[in-house]
């Protein structure tokens, strides 16, 4: 991939985000059916069906919002290489010669270091 546009990646990313959002949902609703088929009564059963089949229909949806944001940062992404390759680059500056800086350190006349605290003993 050291050659690969990152707007393919960006979807292929997506695409693999989806199917493990998908698979994760296939499990759940998987627990809640086999939930509603162990169930005792019929409204306890009722209700885990209705669990199974929301499940799958919010996993569905989220991975369409998924997916569409993916291709909406890709296309924004290609579309901005795109533009970038067409302006034209931006000109050179002349380098300034570099100036002397003054000294910021404290002058130091003799070359004696400070004397050191001696320890009280």
């Amino acid at each position: 991939m050291a050659e690969a546009d990152l707007d393919a990646v960006i979807r292929q990313t997506a695409r693999a985000q989806t199917k493990a959002v998908m698979a994760a949902a296939r499990k759940r609703q998987a627990v809640w059916v086999a939930r509603a088929a162990r169930a005792k009564d019929k409204e306890t059963k009722a209700r885990f069906r209705h669990l199974a089949k929301s499940t799958i229909l919010n996993a569905t949806a989220t991975a369409k919002r998924l997916q569409n944001s993916a291709e909406n940062a890709a296309d924004a992404y290609a579309r901005a290489m795109k533009k970038a390759m067409e302006e034209p680059p931006p000109a050179n500056k002349p380098e300034k010669s570099p100036e002397k800086k003054p000294d910021t350190k404290p002058d130091r006349t003799s070359g004696k270091k400070p004397a050191k605290k001696k320890k009280a003993a």
